[in-house]
């Protein structure tokens, strides 16, 4: 009615006073003319409340009143459901987007860890697949069979640089070889050469005139010539060895007889130098070898024996039976040889003494040839000091 509507009206304009009654304070909060929103303070309850005074559309009056702390405690409440909320939230979303990254980056960080190994040449850093089959498994895949390729390619190149290592080293070696035979051959054929030269031309100026004289500078000529003959002639055995132009004929014979058939040809100079053989072996025994070469062995070492012996002049001859092959060795009374020499005598043209050499005609190529037909033969050959003199030896294949 419209006595209702001034008694609104006045109540809308007693809160304008900001106070209403002794007991309540109010703070307008919103007014338009036809509803106003207050804040109420009650002082006798000590509590704040929100009321809402106003006319509707359809003429109805409507006042509504609400308790501000239960409100303020609902807001709080609230608040701090959606702080706690929120913060759950964010940690549940720090830990699966972590576990989301580990498993992008994990893989990516092994592929490095990988590839770091494979610069430094370990291939054997592999990476492991998952199930994901994804751009990154195809990625360590390609890795691998990367890390597979190169470690084939190095290895080869590391095989053909060893190999052409090898191929360089027996290069200089052989030229090393070849300057020192050179060398070497240049130096024991200088001497027989300036001798020849010296006596022939002694003979063309008729410097003695009394024939005894003449016919030793003849004499000389000739033994020089041959020794040159010998050497030239050794070293063709050699190389022919070497080279395997002569490979050994193997056959079986009778190694006792061939010492035997030995000695007794050589009888006349054991007696020119007093030498006194012994070889006490009655037994045949059959070995299988080249005898051609197996003859040129044993003379050697009986030659040897020959020009090195002293003391009490003995040569022993003996044959030991070992599992597979028959050990024959050559013992010879007299001076040991020297340890930093005993190495180097099997090689060509090397003397220790180098006087006693020339003395004799020694050429420094017998011990090669005796090393050069063994090896033919696959078998070994040796010097041994003793205490009254030296022994060589080699060894034989043993048949029935």
């Amino acid at each position: 009615t419209d006595r209702e509507t001034n008694a609104l009206r006045d109540k809308f304009n007693a809160y304008d006073t900001s106070s209403v009654g002794n007991n309540h304070s109010v703070d307008v909060i919103e007014y338009n003319g036809q509803y106003q929103i207050s804040k109420m303070y009650d002082h006798r309850l000590g509590s704040n409340s929100i009321e809402l005074i106003g006319v509707l559309d359809s003429g109805l009056r409507i006042m509504i009143s609400s308790n501000f702390e239960s409100m303020q405690e609902s807001a709080a409440i609230s608040s701090n459901f959606l702080a706690y909320v929120g913060i759950i939230v964010t940690i549940i979303a720090t830990v699966i987007v972590f576990y989301i990254s580990r498993s992008i980056t994990k893989p990516i960080q092994d592929l490095s860890v990988i590839a770091e190994r494979m610069a430094e040449l370990d291939f054997e850093a592999r990476y492991s697949y998952r199930e994901n089959d994804d751009e990154i498994d195809m990625l360590g895949k390609s890795m691998n069979s990367l890390s597979d390729k190169l470690k084939n390619t190095i290895s080869e190149l590391k095989t053909a640089n060893s190999e052409l290592k090898n191929d360089i080293e027996i290069k200089n070696k052989n030229e090393e070889i070849r300057k020192e035979f050179l060398s070497n051959i240049s130096h024991e054929l200088k001497t027989p050469i300036a001798l020849i030269q010296g006596y022939a031309e002694g003979l063309n100026e008729n410097i003695n005139d009394d024939l005894e004289s003449r016919q030793f500078y003849c004499d000389v000529i000739v033994d020089e010539a041959k020794k040159m003959n010998n050497i030239v002639m050794k070293i063709l055995d050699l190389n022919n060895i070497e080279s395997g132009n002569s490979p050994a004929n193997i056959e079986r014979f009778n190694i006792t007889s061939l010492i035997s058939g030995l000695i007794t040809s050589s009888e006349i100079l054991f007696k020119q130098k007093e030498v006194t053989v012994e070889f006490d072996c009655h037994k045949n025994i059959y070995v299988w070898a080249d005898e051609f070469m197996i003859e040129e062995v044993l003379m050697n070492y009986i030659s040897n024996a020959l020009n090195h012996i002293d003391g009490d002049r003995i040569i022993k001859i003996s044959i030991q039976l070992m599992e597979k092959v028959a050990r024959i060795s050559v013992f010879n009374t007299g001076n040991n040889i020297p340890r930093e020499d005993i190495d180097k005598i099997w090689d060509k043209f090397y003397k220790v003494d180098k006087a006693r050499t020339r003395e004799y005609g020694g050429s420094g190529v017998g011990l090669s040839i005796v090393k050069a037909i063994m090896d033919t033969h696959g078998r070994e050959c040796g010097v041994k000091n003793l205490e009254k003199g030296v022994e060589f030896w080699f060894d034989a294949d043993i048949t029935n």
